[in-house]
């Protein structure tokens, strides 16, 4: 896809998001949404698509009804299996910066736990291939995205150490789960000039990004971050 045809594709998900009447009331209200907003302005975001993404998308969705009333909040929250929704800066942060040298056509998410970054993904990029190791949060995830008439997204239930091997290389890689040590199968999967953004690290983290240049990989350290580590194998 061009990028003329790319941006087509971004303006109908982004129809598609904001005609699915899922704005909200009370603490889901878009006036909760817009402070949520300011917030991430004030703490450097400065990209208006990714904004205007976080902005519109449901993120009261991606959570169980209990936890629902804090959606808008700027922290993590559990949703289950001893994983996050991650932060909405960290999510704003890291998509900023998979964007930073221009669109990417075909990007892979590894962990994509309750579909939120996903969902903010595929409303930027021309197609996510989301990768989730834990077979019950990959289902309701899926879900989410059909709800939200998301037809750019690709989602498969697989080891992420591994990437997605059969689907090619990909201009973006973004990891919502952090390796001691960066697998060796998601740098060869990226594409040359190709951005993986990644928090890499045990008790102490550092979100990186790494490009594939000619000669090799350049790794840029962006800041101290906290997630859960990025685990070998499958959970069904």
């Amino acid at each position: 896809m061009n990028l003329s045809g790319m941006t087509k594709g971004i303006r109908g998900v982004v129809a598609a998001v904001n005609s699915a009447d899922l704005t909200g009331i009370g603490m889901t209200s878009q006036r909760t949404r817009e402070r949520l907003i300011q917030r991430l302005v004030d703490q450097g975001i400065s990209n208006m698509a990714v904004l205007d993404v976080i902005r519109t998308t449901p993120r009261h969705l991606f959570l169980d009804e209990a936890m629902a009333h804090r959606a808008y909040e700027d922290t993590a929250l559990p949703i289950g299996f001893q994983q996050t929704l991650s932060q909405p800066y960290i999510v704003a942060r890291m998509t900023e910066l998979l964007l930073a040298n221009g669109p990417c056509e075909r990007v892979l998410e590894i962990g994509a736990g309750s579909g939120y970054q996903t969902a903010v993904l595929a409303q930027l990029v021309g197609e996510v291939y989301a990768v989730e190791r834990i077979k019950p949060l990959l289902d309701k995830a899926r879900q989410r995205i059909r709800r939200l008439k998301l037809r750019n997204v690709h989602m498969r239930h697989a080891d992420g150490m591994l990437g997605w091997d059969s689907e090619g290389s990909f201009d973006g890689i973004l990891s919502a789960a952090a390796p001691e040590q960066i697998p060796e199968e998601l740098l060869r999967q990226l594409s040359p000039g190709g951005r993986l953004v990644i928090p890499v690290g045990g008790e102490s983290q550092q979100l990186q990004v790494v490009t594939r240049e000619a000669e090799g990989f350049t790794t840029e350290m962006v800041e101290a971050v906290r997630f859960v580590p990025l685990r070998p194998g499958t959970v069904k």
